[in-house]
């Protein structure tokens, strides 16, 4: 089977950076995973909860009828600390999600940019490290090889995406996007994905500010960042899974 690991930062982040992929390729019979390193506790926008502890609870259910809604086979929300990402310790976390794609062996794994996207959000660009560091080493014998006693063993997924957008956000702090080598039609499914972004209702404010430069957009951005495959592009991409085996590269 084909499968997708998707890593985010925050509760939200699934439905508008990745959110009609990820209903593009379930319909198309891939599993899809997404891994989401916060609970979104340090939001400006905290709905009508009253404490961090309520913001918590409330972002995730929120991710998860979100997830829901985006059709993802298994969504996982993890307890680093939100606005603070960029402090944990690299290489425990990078041990965490070494062991999910073992875990998980997906062939493809999607990610927000080291860039930190369009918000310039460092939470954003730390997950984006972390999961590159994952993606390279999960493959190797010589990284978390305390991992093995557990029955797990060496993996490569064969790509490894980062998002990207054409247009940087001025009031942001400025960043430098990665070139967009990736496009996906996700026309079909807008709609799904505002109501999938609309389960996130303490954060509603943000899409009456960033609605439309994210959510109905008819395509999403990718760039491709590594490959087990050597390769010179000559096109734009159209498909994900463009030129891998559809069975993965277990070691």
């Amino acid at each position: 089977m084909l499968k997708l690991l998707c890593t985010t930062a925050h509760p939200d982040d699934e439905a508008w950076a990745f959110g009609g992929t990820l209903l593009k390729y379930h319909e198309q019979g891939a599993e899809t995973h997404v891994i989401c390193l916060t609970r979104g506790q340090a939001a400006t926008n905290r709905g009508d909860t009253r404490s961090t502890g309520e913001l918590s609870t409330a972002r995730t259910q929120e991710f998860y009828e979100a997830c829901r809604i985006l059709n993802v086979s298994r969504a996982t929300i993890l307890d680093y600390p939100d606005g603070n990402l960029t402090q944990q310790n690299l290489i425990d976390v990078v041990a965490d999600l070494t062991r999910r794609i073992r875990q998980i062996q997906p062939q493809v794994v999607l990610t927000l940019g080291l860039d930190g996207t369009v918000t310039a959000h460092l939470d954003h660009a730390a997950v984006g490290m972390f999961t590159t560091a994952a993606y390279h080493w999960a493959g190797r014998s010589d990284r978390f090889p305390e991992q093995f006693a557990e029955g797990l063993s060496p993996y490569r997924a064969q790509k490894l995406y980062y998002c990207t957008a054409l247009r940087t956000w001025p009031e942001r702090q400025p960043v430098s996007l990665s070139p967009a080598t990736t496009k996906i039609d996700v026309a079909k499914y807008i709609e799904m994905k505002i109501a999938a972004f609309r389960a996130h209702q303490s954060q509603l404010p943000l899409m009456e500010t960033y609605g439309d430069r994210t959510l109905r957009n008819a395509d999403e951005l990718f760039h491709l960042a590594a490959a087990t495959r050597p390769q010179m592009l000559s096109a734009i991409e159209t498909d994900l899974f463009a030129g891998i085996d559809g069975v993965g590269h277990g070691e």
